[in-house]
């Protein structure tokens, strides 16, 4: 899995793990826009480069076992990594792929991710991550899925 250098074009290799109790307190609101510390219960991953132990981006999910299902609750990129200034790209994408990715290991292509956007974004998620639109949530199953895992390269 990589993610996009934008300075120079070059992508570079990265690492999606779960977060350990230690990164709490590197994950401040002005970086990362939420207190992650109220994930604790969920599932949350830090994505860092894989010589670098700086974490790019963050996500919580909830895993709906009965529904075969993987819900984002949240996902943010670094502050520096937002924008049209930002230092790498394809942060969010390579998050949401990982999500997906769990959920084919563990339900095939009955497997599903999902999410709440907000408001100003969910056009963009359904744009760039070809996401579906269920009315108050956009998801990922099937072949749309498997489209954002093949983009991913996961």
């Amino acid at each position: 899995m990589e993610i996009t250098d934008e300075r120079n074009g070059t992508n570079k290799m990265i690492v999606i793990e779960l977060v350990e109790e230690r990164d709490y307190r590197k994950l401040s609101k002005s970086r990362y826009w939420f207190d992650w510390r109220t994930e604790k219960d969920y599932l949350v991953y830090k994505l860092r480069l894989a010589e670098s132990s700086d974490i790019l981006g963050i996500m919580s999910l909830i895993h709906y076992e009965e529904e075969k299902r993987f819900a984002i609750n949240l996902l943010a990129v670094s502050k520096e990594n937002r924008g049209k200034q930002k230092t790498y790209g394809n942060i969010a994408g390579n998050l949401i792929a990982y999500a997906c990715r769990e959920a084919l290991r563990l339900y095939a292509l009955e497997g599903c991710v999902s999410l709440v956007p907000k408001t100003e974004l969910k056009e963009h998620y359904i744009k760039q991550y070809g996401m579906l639109d269920a009315g108050r949530q956009l998801f990922l199953e099937g072949r749309p899925l498997l489209n954002l895992l093949k983009t991913y390269d996961v």
